[in-house]
């Protein structure tokens, strides 16, 4: 229990306000940034080249976006095709059969001349998305690239085109370049 006319600030103890003071204090007036970036990795503010292990990483986390866009894109691929299988049949079908839809997890009664033009819409929508995802793909992967290249990665199993440069008899060739980082 607190001595009289003393209490304790909200949230356990602790003050968010003395928190930024303190970091405020360290980082002469500015407010610390946290170094994550959406773009891309970056070298520090310290003007610093990235170490390998955050060049691995962020090679890494880039791949691991590109996967992720890819498998939604293929999952939405998919729903696309069932979208046009049951588009397909329910066009053969007498407008004023009933037919279950499932929406929002419950599963509705209704009939094919309501059904069909609800179907069509979302697969053009699905149709949009799936464009989206692919241009998002491409720039993705072009970013890729640019980060592959300008870091000089290399893919352990991938048949390089281009030789490793030689080193020449001075063994300055090695040191004009920056060093090369082999993932696998």
């Amino acid at each position: 229990m607190a001595p009289k006319g003393f209490s304790f600030p909200a949230g356990g103890g602790r003050d968010p306000g003395r928190r930024e003071e303190r970091s405020m204090r360290r980082t002469g007036g500015k407010m610390a940034d946290s170094g994550k970036s959406k773009s891309g990795p970056t070298a520090p503010s310290t003007g610093k080249a990235l170490t390998a292990e955050q060049v691995v990483a962020g090679f890494n986390r880039l791949r691991q976006e590109q996967r992720g866009l890819a498998s939604k894109a293929a999952e939405l691929e998919l729903e696309l095709n069932e979208h046009s299988l049951v588009i397909d049949t329910l066009r053969d079908v007498d407008p004023t059969r009933k037919c279950y839809r499932m929406v929002g997890g419950v599963l509705v009664e209704r009939t094919v001349k309501e059904v069909l033009p609800a179907l069509e819409s979302n697969k053009e929508q699905i149709n949009k998305i799936i464009e989206t995802l692919t241009q998002q793909l491409q720039a993705k992967g072009q970013e890729l690239n640019e980060f592959r290249e300008k870091h000089n990665i290399r893919v352990m199993g991938e048949d390089d085109q281009k030789p490793p440069p030689k080193e020449s008899a001075d063994g300055a060739g090695a040191k004009t370049s920056s060093a090369g980082v082999l993932v696998s």
